[in-house]
């Protein structure tokens, strides 16, 4: 079948690839419509690995997507042929621990989509476990469908953050998971969400298309300290850190209410510090995510009931044939871009 394919480090092909995907009684089989360019495949095109993880054999990129039902096994309830629907990428053994805990994001055999040695799904078409495949309602376009999975994460950190009705937020970081993380926070019942960063785009985006929602904060020219103080909060309940930079660990403390909460999303490079004392004093708690679990129905629910506000969040749209291109374009992204959307039309 067609694909977009990492060949190795530096090298993206649209090309035919043999792939082996036998339709299982609990499976079903799919045709992509729309798929997002992830950071993590922008990394494994520029650097050939993350972490332990390398490429070393050709790879079909995505896990962000949405499409249409085309076969189902005889075992499958819940869907049909031409059911629109997103898919959860990962694919846990589903007899570990881990999953019969409801803790299947953490089973170490979890197989990810574009994660090597696992090809992904910008490709003609998948199969997928009908019970990590996720019916959309009408009113939730494809492009929603395939923002699922990246709202996924920021809608596990507000769970995460056990969030109280009226409950403040600071969002470190305002890249895609910053955004989605502050829009998960503010469907999650926060009354107010400040998000911070450094790259005036990023911010001006924010502004522009939720304000009213979240406050944005320009680490290069304003306080945090001020802004809050200016929409009378003088500390937050919520503290997510969405930059995985070291500096968003120095001094987070002072912007957090005794017994507030730390959620940790990005992930740094490297050791970070952390003033223990200082915690210790406020007595914070600290709370840490990976991926998500359980969540897609719950993020389906808030897209199509408008109270999580997805569609500007994509800011550039290239069909499958330009699937190159997308990728030679998302390596260089500017702050300006949000999500990149591919249209599969192979």
């Amino acid at each position: 079948m067609k694909a977009v394919v990492l060949e190795r480090k530096g090298e993206i092909s649209l090309r035919d690839i043999d792939v082996e995907d036998v339709l299982s009684p609990d499976d079903v089989r799919i045709k992509p419509v729309a798929v997002g360019i992830c950071g993590s495949d922008v990394h494994y095109y520029r650097e050939g690995n993350i972490g332990d993880f390398v490429v070393r054999d050709p790879m079909i990129l995505g896990h962000e997507a949405s499409g249409v039902v085309t076969e189902v096994g005889s075992r499958v309830r819940h869907l049909k042929v031409g059911d629109r629907v997103c898919m959860e990428p990962g694919i846990p053994n589903f007899k570990s621990t881990e999953t019969l805990e409801g803790m299947y994001n953490l089973d170490p055999e979890v197989v990810f989509w574009a994660t090597p040695p696992v090809h992904g799904c910008l490709r003609e078409s998948v199969v997928h476990p009908g019970s990590l495949t996720f019916k959309l309602p009408d009113n939730v376009t494809f492009h929603e469908g395939a923002l699922v999975e990246p709202v996924a994460i920021g809608m596990h950190s507000a769970n995460k953050a056990q969030i109280s009705s009226g409950d403040t937020a600071l969002v470190m970081g305002a890249g895609t998971i910053g955004i989605v993380t502050a829009l998960a926070a503010g469907s999650s019942g926060c009354s107010k969400v400040f998000i911070a960063d450094i790259k005036k785009e990023k911010l001006d985006f924010v502004r522009r298309h939720y304000q009213g929602k979240i406050t944005p904060i320009d680490l290069k020219s304003q306080s945090i300290r001020d802004v809050m103080k200016g929409e009378d909060v003088d500390a937050v309940d919520i503290l997510f850190e969405a930059s995985g930079s070291a500096r968003a660990y120095e001094g987070m403390t002072e912007y957090l209410k005794p017994g507030g909460t730390v959620v940790l999303i990005g992930m740094p490079s490297g050791p970070v510090p952390i003033d223990v004392v200082a915690l210790q004093a406020k007595e914070i708690s600290i709370r840490t995510i990976f991926r998500y679990v359980n969540i897609y129905p719950r993020v389906i629910n808030l897209i199509s009931s408008g109270k999580l506000d997805v569609k500007p969040l994509v800011t550039k749209t290239y069909s499958s044939r330009q699937g190159v291109e997308a990728f030679e374009y998302a390596a260089t992204l500017p702050d300006s871009e949000i999500k990149i959307m591919i249209d599969v039309d192979f």
